[in-house]
């Protein structure tokens, strides 16, 4: 295989890293919502956190290819978790439970432009017409599915939205700083450390919740879907998404972010029962033609991680 072929191998794959890391985050935000209703959310927050961080000990282990924790990864760290595991999560949760799983999905649409506005302000990176015209794409997806959401919602669903609006802005901060700390530390480390960050946080607020909560009323489905969402939430979905980033610049990965609210649309009508509409299907083509356009492999591209195609 050329240098040219394994460039783009690597490329294809980060590609397929960041879709799946996204779609699962799509997954778990609109089953999310049994849970919201079952459970108080910086409870189920914590809970999330705790789950995780047992299965997650072997996870933080340095590897020796790895920088020293200094005092300046230790900020990045622990602004990413604030943002992208204490905020996300209590935005999304209290918005979810406040609005229908399919508006959560539809709001969270404006994650693309959220992360290539970002990743030009913060990391610097310049993005080339076909970066651009993926997003243009995707916010025409956003439109579309925004306006059947504005038929179909009522007023007392605009807190939520409001939260879950929040809840993506947050994670655009994520997205971002990921990339950065990619550089230093390895995909798996860096979701075990932010996600102990994410508990420390949330511990004050779960263990109030803890003390009145009767956990008995708990059942054993809602506790399989909470171990599925812990892991998905904390784990699995954190290491695609940091794998994803270390072959694609951060601004090809925002395109990629609409593959949330695709996949909590789908999900929300799978096991949910909301209904999917003709304008969905023609965000979707939107989004897949985004995605399409921006990795498809160019031919002005010097392949390294920070360059873009024009």
């Amino acid at each position: 295989m050329t240098p040219f072929d394994s460039t783009h191998a690597a490329r294809a794959t980060g590609y397929l890293l960041l879709f799946s890391g996204m779609a699962l985050v799509g997954t778990y935000t609109a089953l999310s919502k049994p849970l919201s209703e079952a459970i108080p959310v910086f409870l189920l927050a914590w809970l999330r956190f705790a789950i995780a961080a047992v299965v997650m000990i072997p996870w933080l282990r340095p590897t020796d290819a790895e920088a020293p924790l200094n005092p300046g990864l230790w900020r990045v760290l622990f602004v990413q978790s604030l943002f992208g595991n204490f905020l996300f999560s209590i935005l999304m949760l209290t918005g979810v439970a406040l609005t229908s799983a399919a508006a959560a999905g539809i709001v969270m649409a404006a994650l693309p432009p959220l992360v290539a506005l970002l990743s030009w302000a913060i990391l610097r990176e310049h993005a080339g017409w076909r970066v651009w015209g993926a997003t243009g794409l995707a916010a025409g997806a956003i439109a579309l599915l925004s306006s059947h959401g504005a038929a179909s919602a009522s007023a007392g669903h605009l807190l939520g939205n409001v939260l879950i609006l929040g809840a993506a802005a947050c994670e655009a901060v994520y997205v971002v700083l990921g990339k950065r700390l990619t550089a230093s530390l390895s995909p798996r480390r860096i979701s075990a450390l932010i996600n102990l960050v994410g508990l420390a946080l949330m511990t004050p607020l779960g263990w109030w919740q803890a003390t009145g909560f009767n956990f008995a009323q708990i059942s054993g489905e809602l506790w399989a879907l909470l171990i599925f969402y812990s892991l998905s939430a904390s784990m699995i979905s954190t290491w695609l998404w940091l794998s994803g980033l270390q072959q694609v610049p951060a601004s090809h990965s925002g395109v990629f972010t609409v593959a949330l609210p695709i996949a909590a649309t789908a999900v929300a009508a799978a096991a949910l029962g909301e209904v999917i509409g003709a304008l969905h299907l023609v965000a979707l083509g939107c989004a897949v033609a985004g995605i399409a356009m921006v990795a498809w492999p160019g031919t002005r591209g010097t392949g390294r991680p920070g360059s873009e195609p024009r």
